[in-house]
């Protein structure tokens, strides 16, 4: 055996549950929750069935880890090259693919299972297709094939609200789908962000984001217009009788904040503007969900 082989199986040795915890993306998988969570309550004017709740987060949450352990596996190469990511399991070592294969299955497997027998089939369908959205169309082909990649591979991100509603009422309401439209214009902005921040690192990896394609100055405008849109859609719960007075004051400050920096973003940008409008976007969507979730138990 090589001292390269040798060192290689040295590393993966030294793979802890750590690591495997990491490849899920729990801050990520926290915040898809939260959604799912608030499309559950906002599906119902009573409590939650308490099976309906722990088994339905439950699958969720593990169908949304294992496209996040695919994730590290199908970019483990683009991962070594970006200082954001150099240092996950699988670009490291630490956990062959193989491995992290086997782990997305497990887990991937008993969240539907979950679903399907604790909750309904509907969810576990829907689930499982946004894994395969995520995962393999958005991971696999659309990140690699189109600065657009973000635009059109945010649906799958977008769907825990809807399946949170599935997950209580077993059918697909029109509410339950303008809580995905807000998630799935608040996700280009959001991400873009992110992307001016790290472009030089996607140019090196050769991914073409947005900021690569068609530069930074163009990528800021785009920030600034899906704002604007994402504001007059955070504005439509209200419009159709969703939710009162409390999203409506909330949803504004919200939207305010989220002006405010894509605005800085677009003309008069520090060195900093863009990593802080991403970390002000979760924020954002995380209050905006507890916003909509306080507006339903206390109609004003």
């Amino acid at each position: 055996m090589s001292q390269q082989a040798i060192a290689s199986k040295s590393i993966r040795s030294q793979a802890t549950w750590r690591d495997y915890y990491e490849m899920t993306k729990p801050r990520v998988v926290m915040l898809l929750l939260l959604t799912a969570l608030v499309g559950m309550c906002l599906a119902t004017e009573t409590w939650i069935d308490p099976q309906v709740l722990v088994f339905g987060m439950l699958g969720i949450g593990l169908l949304s880890s294992s496209a996040a352990v695919i994730n590290h596996v199908v970019d483990y190469k683009i991962d070594s090259l970006m200082a954001r990511t150099f240092n996950r399991p699988v670009a490291t070592g630490k956990v062959s693919p193989k491995r992290a294969l086997i782990f997305a299955f497990v887990i991937g497997a008993i969240g539907f299972v979950f679903l399907a027998l604790f909750v309904n089939m509907l969810t576990a369908w829907l689930t499982l297709a946004s894994l395969v959205g995520y995962a393999v169309i958005y991971t696999s082909y659309l990140k690699r094939a189109t600065p657009q990649n973000i635009v059109i591979g945010g649906l799958a991100g977008a769907a825990p609200p809807l399946l949170g509603w599935t997950a209580v009422t077993g059918d697909i309401h029109a509410y339950a789908l303008l809580l995905v439209l807000i998630v799935f214009t608040w996700t280009p902005p959001h991400f873009w962000a992110l992307a001016i921040h790290r472009e030089k690192d996607y140019a090196k990896a050769e991914i073409p984001m947005l900021p690569v394609t068609h530069g930074v100055d163009f990528t800021k405008t785009c920030v600034l217009l899906y704002t604007v849109l994402l504001c007059l859609v955070c504005a439509l719960p209200y419009l159709v009788d969703m939710s009162g007075l409390i999203y409506l004051f909330g949803s504004t400050v919200l939207n305010a904040g989220f002006m405010y920096y894509a605005i800085k973003l677009k003309y008069n940008p520090t060195s900093t503007t863009a990593m802080d409008t991403f970390k002000y976007s979760i924020y954002h969507l995380m209050i905006l969900f507890v916003v909509l979730l306080a507006d339903h138990y206390i109609p004003l």
